[in-house]
Parts: C-alpha cells; sequence; structure tokens
C-alpha cells in the first residue's frame, strides 16, 4: 500500500442527510488510530443518490467507488483494504465505468463530484478559469456571437435562445450594468444547481464573470433560495476564496476588467424564482412579479439592464469559449442544442442527475438510466419541468425530451425535473393539488393567478364528487383558459398545463366520461 491515500466522502447536503459526515469521522478516526495516512476530502456529489453516501478512494487503477456506506460499515472496509481497493460487498468498482455515469455526456458537470470544491488547484488543474482567460482575450461582441453560435437556450423554463438575450443587454446603454444568477431553484423534483452550488462553486463564478465582461456589467448577484443553506455557505465561501485569488473585484486575473459578486438568499417564496420578482427581492422588497415590458434586459435590477439567467445556462458557458461553438452545437438535435441535466427523482430506483444531449427519450431516462420505479410497481406517470409541467402518461414515453416536441405535445421541459409516479398515485388529487400550490404559491398580485387557482380548486372538488360534472367541465375550461391568457407570469399562466395533461391522460380517473370531453373541446 502507497503512504498516503485520498478518501472522498461527498459533502453535497444529500449525501450528508443519510450519514455521509458520520462515514467521513469514522474514516478519519480509524485510519488515525491505524496509523493510516489518509486525507479525506469531501467532494460534491457525482449525482448518483441510491449510492450515497458514496465512498471513492483514489488508487492507480482509478477511483474505486463503494456506497451507499454507513459509518457502522466503515471498519469492516478497512479491514479488507479497501483503501487499496479491496473487495467487500458494497465495492462497485472504477466509479467512471459504472454504466449510469458511463451512459452519459457530462459537458457542464465533468467535474462535479471529482474535484475538491474550494480548492482553487483542483479547479485550475481540471481546467478551471482557461474560460474567463478566453473571455478577457476577446471582445464583447465575440463572446456574445459565440454563445449564439452555439444555440444555448435558458435552462430555466421558456427555453429563450441565450445569445439574443446576451446581445440585448451588451447593446443596452446604460452607466451600469448587472448580472443576475437565478438559482431560486424552487421546482418540484430538482437539484441540480444546488449540486453545482456545493460541488464546484468556483464554476459558476467564472462563469458569471464571463457574462460580465461580455455585457459589459461589473457587479453580478447570485440569489439563492432560502432552503439551501448549504448552497448558501458554500457560494460565500467560495466568493471569498475568489477574491484572494484575484478571479473576483478589480483587475481580475491581471486584466483592466473588475467584476464584484454577491451572494444573495431568497425569500422562501416558490414566486421568487420568477425573474422580475428575484429582482424586486434583490432590491429588498417583497418578491412579486413585474409586468412586462420592460424587460429586464433594458429595464431590470435598479432599473439598470440586466442579464438574468439560471445556473446550468451559464455554467455551460466557459467551455463553449475554450472548446468552441461548434463542439457545443453539435449536441442535441433540432433547435435544442447541447446537454441537458435532468433530474430524475420521486418513486424512481436511482434517482440523480442524467446529463445527456437533447433528443433522448423519456423510456431511455426513466428506464435506462432510472431503473423503473422504487416500488417495483408500474410506472404510470411522470411530470416534467417542475409543478407547473404537465403529466406524461406511458403512451408518450417514446417521445423525445427537447423543446419542440415537449411545446408541440401540451408540456415544457423547464429545469429538466422529472418526478415519477407509479400506479398508486391518484391523478384526480394531482390535479386539484396543481391549482392548490399555486393558491398558496401565488404574489397576489394579478386576479386570474390569486382568484383562479382558489376557484380551480373548488370546481376540481365538485368534479371529484361527481356534481354536475358537465357544467363544471365547462366552468374549468373557461378558467383555465382566462388563468392561461389573462395572469401576469408563467405563475398563474401554466398553472393550467397539468390540469389539462390529466384530464387529456387520466380523464377516467377524475370520473369523466370521454363524451363530456368531447362536448368541452378545449380542455383536451
Amino acid at each position: 500500500m502507497v503512504d498516503r491515500r485520498r478518501v472522498f466522502v461527498p459533502g453535497d447536503s444529500a449525501a450528508r442527510s443519510v450519514g455521509a459526515d458520520e462515514v467521513a469521522r469514522r474514516i478519519t478516526q480509524i485510519s488515525s488510530e491505524r496509523g493510516l495516512e489518509v486525507e479525506v476530502v469531501r467532494n460534491g456529489s457525482r449525482g448518483l443518490y441510491w449510492l450515497e453516501p458514496l465512498v471513492e478512494v483514489e488508487t492507480p487503477e482509478g477511483r474505486i467507488g463503494y456506497g451507499p456506506v454507513t459509518a457502522a460499515e466503515v471498519e469492516g472496509l478497512v479491514d479488507v483494504g479497501f483503501l487499496d481497493g479491496g473487495d467487500h460487498a458494497l465495492k462497485i468498482g472504477v466509479t467512471e465505468e459504472i454504466p449510469y455515469l458511463a451512459k452519459q455526456d457530462r459537458f457542464s458537470f465533468a467535474d462535479i463530484g471529482v474535484i475538491d470544491p474550494f480548492s482553487t488547484s483542483d479547479y485550475r488543474a481540471h481546467g478551471g478559469l482557461s474560460g474567463l482567460t478566453k473571455a478577457l482575450s476577446m471582445s464583447s461582441q465575440e463572446i456574445v456571437a459565440a454563445v449564439s453560435d452555439s444555440g444555448l437556450r435558458g435552462r430555466g423554463g421558456a427555453g429563450f435562445p441565450t445569445g439574443i438575450k446576451w446581445q440585448t443587454v451588451l447593446d443596452a446603454v446604460a452607466d451600469e450594468k448587472f448580472v443576475c444568477c437565478n438559482a431560486d431553484e424552487g421546482d418540484s423534483g430538482t437539484f441540480a444547481d444546488r449540486m453545482v452550488m456545493e460541488g464546484e462553486p468556483f464554476l459558476l463564478i467564472e462563469s458569471m464573470a464571463i457574462a460580465g465582461v461580455a455585457v459589459g456589467a461589473s457587479v453580478g448577484y447570485v440569489f439563492i433560495r432560502s432552503e439551501y443553506p448549504d448552497a448558501l455557505s458554500a457560494m460565500r465561501r467560495a466568493v471569498e476564496v475568489a477574491y484572494e485569488e484575484g478571479w473576483l473585484g478589480s483587475d481580475i486575473l491581471g486584466s483592466s476588467y473588475r467584476f464584484d459578486l454577491h451572494v444573495k438568499s431568497g425569500a422562501g417564496a416558490y414566486i421568487s424564482g420568477e425573474e422580475m420578482a428575484m429582482l424586486e427581492s434583490v432590491e429588498g422588497r417583497r418578491a412579486v412579479v413585474r409586468a412586462k415590458p420592460p424587460l429586464p434586459a433594458i429595464q431590470g435590477l435598479f432599473g439598470k439592464p440586466t442579464l438574468v439567467n439560471n445556473v446550468l445556462s451559464l455554467i455551460a458557458i466557459p467551455r463553449i469559449l475554450t472548446g468552441g461553438s461548434k463542439e457545443y452545437r453539435e449536441r442535441g438535435c433540432a433547435r435544442s442544442r447541447g446537454t441537458q441535466v435532468f433530474q430524475l427523482a420521486g418513486n424512481v430506483a436511482h434517482p440523480g442527475i442524467v446529463e445527456v444531449p437533447f433528443g433522448i427519450t423519456l423510456h431511455e431516462l426513466l428506464y435506462g438510466f432510472g431503473g423503473g420505479s422504487r416500488s417495483g410497481r408500474p410506472i404510470k406517470a411522470v411530470q416534467v419541468g417542475g409543478p407547473l409541467g404537465s403529466y406524461i402518461a406511458v403512451s408518450d414515453f417514446s417521445m423525445k425530451v427537447d423543446y419542440e416536441t415537449f411545446a408541440q405535445a401540451g408540456a415544457m421541459v423547464g429545469h429538466g425535473g422529472i418526478v415519477v409516479h407509479d400506479d398508486n398515485t391518484d391523478m384526480g388529487k394531482m390535479a386539484r393539488f396543481a391549482m392548490e400550490f399555486c393558491a398558496v404559491e401565488s404574489c397576489g398580485k394579478c386576479t386570474p393567478c390569486r382568484i383562479g387557482s382558489v376557484r380551480g380548486m373548488e370546481v376540481i372538488d365538485r368534479i371529484l364528487a361527481k356534481h354536475d360534472v358537465l357544467d363544471n367541465l365547462r366552468l374549468l375550461d373557461d378558467l383555465l383558459e382566462t388563468m392561461t391568457d389573462g395572469s401576469l407570469c408563467a405563475m398563474g399562466g401554466l398553472t393550467p398545463m397539468p390540469v389539462r395533461s390529466i384530464l387529456k391522460n387520466f380523464s377516467a380517473e377524475l370520473g369523466i366520461d370521454s363524451i363530456d370531453l368531447v362536448e368541452i373541446g378545449r380542455v383536451v
């Protein structure tokens, strides 16, 4: 055995929730007692959450994984020589060769779970700062052109072309501009933003600095949901280190550019993730939606031109610059270019992160990666795109996942969250929950969202009680149309999407006759 081994135990909050801290302490304790030279590195998670805590050991053959490991099992691992890759029931082999990982195309997540999140030398050794260095040698227009040519689109929901947004802010004339990262990751079944901030925070910092150089902004804000205390702590620590290293502040990396970055905690409400409500919160006010226009790119934070992107959009930028737009654009299909970071959650055997190019089918995601349901029962439906996304039935699992295909099917990719439901799920309750969620989370500014969601719960309750079903279906249809067309933002505007998808795919579970749906043609 060599004199010293590096052992990786995730410091990711999901891994910690199932005992990773205790495992790390036990490895340190036993190693000390036995005189073993061990360095325990608290890395980010690889995103194979059914194997957490996943312990990896650096060996000449590569990093060998063991998992899921409990503190009580550590001594047994040491006894069989796991520091040399010894055999044990928990051994899963070389981590990179695990099929779940090997089948992915980790463009943005290549180093998350691999490096020490707060080691500047680790970050640089894996190509960190190459993107920012390249950006500092380019003109602002060249950077924006590279982003446009890549075909990158926003990963927050609407899928708006990132390059167009950047160009708009660059072209805006103002004495000050801002960059805001929307990390208020509130969609059900999503955790990719958190994984980035806890597993490779310097990547987000570098990405935001590039954005600042590109559009002429000297100040940035990372807006993180308050329910992410570990991510908040990680980003604040990383920002401090970045200032010490000269990656932030005046003359970044010895250039003439200045970029200051602030970490802002969210207000604890789902609506804070709406970009205009987020800006209100950053300015110190209640998170209430603003009317558009003006767009944030023209008049955003403090009335100045503001670039607003989410985490997954931003972290693709450094490698796009270093590898070239073509490398990114060659991934994906049609107008959905690059990779998407899907998050498998709910009743699924193998929950976690899957980064693959657009064009994969739902079936491959659910069974090729997810391993089917955790309960072992048949999967009935998946909700894609958060609580405002459609419920997709088994008959549509062959559908490719990309922006256009989903839009044609009345669905949305959103942030890439996929929540799995087996055949025990009551879809009538899910339809009601969509309205209830909107009623609870609405900022209250517009009537269709504030009142429509409450009326929606009442109407669905009457339908489930089989009270004047046809009349209430007509009323529900009118209500859904009003919310879609009249709401100020996507909170009320998209709440009808899950309800309509359930009426279309699972009407029998609501006790609705197909003839009734024909009568109310717009519902389907």
